[in-house]
């Protein structure tokens, strides 16, 4: 039901999109954007919570991350009338200014549901952090002659640049509930009211909601939610329809056909935003650096947009599932029949999108949390300081560390709430970048369970990034990326591993905590368990055991195993007793027989588990592991730390207390 304006910028994988929202201030070939910002409400959850305002950010426009752990950056009942917003619609203005208008409307309250709501919510901001609101109750505003203001939906806003003033249109159903007529008014200067009485803008055969307008090549394209009826009034099919203007401000000529692809069936669809697309080359970096977006589009003056590469999506909310997704066209006439779908972590319901600066969205995350790539210094333990990472593995390419790590939702937690894994680099230990989460628990349709437990990333022969993960009772699933930021996608559609592998095991966790080694002759190996320690070969393609599943005898194994190599011999670390400790033992081949070698790391501070991950970098060893020593850690709101490591000279590994330094002093 909302307004956007997006340019689409090709990835090095899959597609992303650029965006600029309608008739935004214009901008030159060298866009000074750098990201994208998602207004929306929320189509699950608690129902006292989904009608209010979220963000959500994007490097790239497809791949989404909700800011401030999706929950509400202004709380309703401050801003509303009813105590709900929907169809938040956002606007860069002329002015550096900034404007939501959204609907006044909290179907959730029993006292309200679907009934009358007349109002409309506007909201101004000089930095999208900060905002001021007002409200507009239309049937008390102008009584005059919408008295009867039943429904007053879906508003959005776009400047006129021939009036020079910003119009607000909407959807208006009177008392009688016999038409939905679109109306327009002008926002006065300090935008809290119309400054004068609304007028018609559109009124279809059939109605309209969520309109939606597009300025194209001397044309205003307006897209709507339509409907046609039979004889006696009935409805017989809704879906996506356009009209077109000369002029902003009509009259639009309707064309009656539907654009999108479930016009006609029983998946209905709303929300309609029209984005311009223009491909670029996939960007490119150093081998063994991250190849990141920083979104630097092609974005096109707010006037006639021509050029023969020019191509346009159509998106929209296919409300009853919480998806969103889109069509192509090159002419806002003929669209593809295949829809295409958005990544995201949140299930929004009619939103929209804008265009942001490097400098606004650095703005949004410290308000609300980082979410996207972002550089830091660490200063000591615990590594990272601004979320709760556990389960830490360590990956080494070239010049740069690879940091992988499982997700605790929040602090001062008292059960496993994970629903993501985490990525950071680093050259020095001590600047690191963090990157957009690449794997998220929803990306495993099989995984009933829901947790984003502990996993482990090789490289295959094949160049591609293999991420095995666990997820409780459900098994050890992997994933595939061709670039090691992701995003990943489920490799198999099913587990690797279940419990029905771990044969020597009678509880229902046994299948967890994969690790990976890849053997001096290239060899995959998986170990894995919990109680018991497993292993198996794995095939060239790293989606298959090749061969038998081995059992591995050391004593006192708890889980989170992690295998390296030193001097030719195989050194299982592992999670030993309860509160856990890390154990280690030494073996001349991969499956034994293993000499118990004692304790390296002691109890970790405030949690009872800890988990390691033993590495060599930059000609040093280094010891990762996790502690709840963050101010509000517990043993289910950890923080991956790290020290390094040394052998004596019989190979022993020197034991390694915790430290606050821990390896950020590091001279190289």
């Amino acid at each position: 039901m909302k307004r956007v304006y997006l340019s689409l910028l090709a990835m090095a994988v899959g597609l992303g999109l650029t965006a600029k929202s309608h008739n935004s201030q214009p901008s030159t070939l060298n866009s000074p954007y750098a990201g994208y910002l998602f207004a929306y409400f929320e189509g699950s959850g608690d129902r006292n919570l989904m009608e209010q305002l979220r963000f959500a950010v994007s490097e790239d426009a497809q791949n989404w991350y909700a800011l401030n752990d999706n929950k509400p950056i202004i709380a309703s009942d401050s801003i509303s009338e009813s105590g709900g917003i929907r169809d938040p619609h956002i606007l860069r203005g002329e002015d550096g200014c900034y404007y939501i208008v959204a609907t006044d409307m909290h179907t959730f309250d029993p006292k309200q549901g679907w009934g009358a709501n007349p109002g409309i919510v506007l909201l101004k901001s000089k930095d999208l952090v900060n905002w001021t609101h007002a409200k507009i109750n239309l049937s008390k505003d102008w009584s005059k002659n919408f008295g009867d203001a039943y429904w007053v939906w879906a508003p959005q806003t776009i400047y006129d640049r021939k009036a020079r003033k910003y119009m607000i249109y909407f959807t208006l159903q009177r008392n009688d509930r016999k038409t939905l007529i679109t109306y327009y008014a002008y926002a006065n200067k300090d935008f809290t009211a119309f400054e004068s009485e609304p007028k018609v803008l559109f009124a279809a055969k059939y109605g309209s909601i969520d309109n939606d307008i597009i300025y194209k090549d001397g044309v205003y394209h307006l897209f709507y939610k339509g409907n046609t009826k039979d004889a006696n009034g009935k409805e017989i099919k809704n879906g996506i329809q356009q009209a077109t203007s000369k002029k902003l401000t009509g009259p639009y000529k309707e064309n009656f056909e539907y654009i999108d692809a479930y016009a006609g069936t029983r998946t209905h669809v709303e929300g309609s935003g029209v984005f311009k697309i223009e491909s670029l080359p996939p960007p490119t970096a150093p081998a063994g650096a991250s190849i990141v977006s920083r979104a630097k589009p092609i974005v096109f003056p707010s006037g006639d947009e021509k050029g023969a590469s020019a191509e346009y999506v159509l998106m929209y909310d296919l409300y009853s599932s919480g998806r969103y997704e889109f069509q192509r066209s090159k002419d806002l006439k003929t669209f593809t029949n295949e829809p295409e779908s958005f990544r995201k972590d949140f299930f929004p319901r009619h939103g929209t999108v804008m265009s942001v600066t490097a400098d606004e969205l650095e703005r949004l995350q410290q308000k609300w949390g980082y979410v996207l790539t972002h550089k830091f210094e660490s200063t000591g333990n615990p590594i990272i300081r601004d979320k709760h990472t556990a389960d830490p593995a360590v990956l080494v390419e070239n010049d740069t560390l690879w940091l992988f790590a499982g997700h605790d939702a929040a602090g001062n937690q008292s059960g496993y709430v994970m629903k993501d894994w985490l990525l950071y680099s680093t050259t020095d230990l001590k600047h690191w970048t963090e990157h957009p989460s690449p794997l998220r628990i929803e990306d495993f349709k099989w995984a009933d369970s829901k947790q984003a437990y502990a996993g482990h990333v090789a490289k295959g022969k094949d160049g591609k990034y293999y991420w095995y993960v666990s997820t409780n009772w459900c098994g050890i699933g992997v994933a595939v990326s061709d670039k090691i930021t992701g995003p990943y996608k489920d490799a198999l559609g099913k587990p690797l591993l279940t419990n029905k592998d771990c044969f020597a095991s009678k509880h229902s966790w046994a299948c967890i905590d994969p690790a990976i080694l890849i053997d001096d002759d290239g060899t995959p190996y998986i170990i894995w368990g919990n109680k018991e320690c497993y292993y198996a070969k794995l095939k060239d393609n790293m989606t298959e055991i090749d061969g038998e599943i081995h059992q591995i005898d050391v004593p006192l194994f708890t889980e989170a195993p992690w295998m390296h190599k030193y001097n030719g011999k195989y050194y299982l670390t592992y999670a030993s007793e309860w509160p856990e400790k890390i154990a280690y033992a030494v073996a001349d081949n991969i499956g034994g027989p293993y000499t118990p070698m004692g304790i390296i790391s002691e109890i970790a501070g405030n949690s009872n588990t800890t988990h390691p991950a033993i590495v060599q970098f930059k000609n040093k060893w280094l010891f990762f592991s996790h502690n709840g020593g963050l101010p509000d850690g517990t043993s289910y709101s950890r923080s991956i730390i790290a020290e390094p490591m040394s052998y004596d000279n019989e190979g022993r590994i020197r034991s390694i207390p915790a430290t606050a330094e821990g390896v950020s002093e590091i001279s190289w």
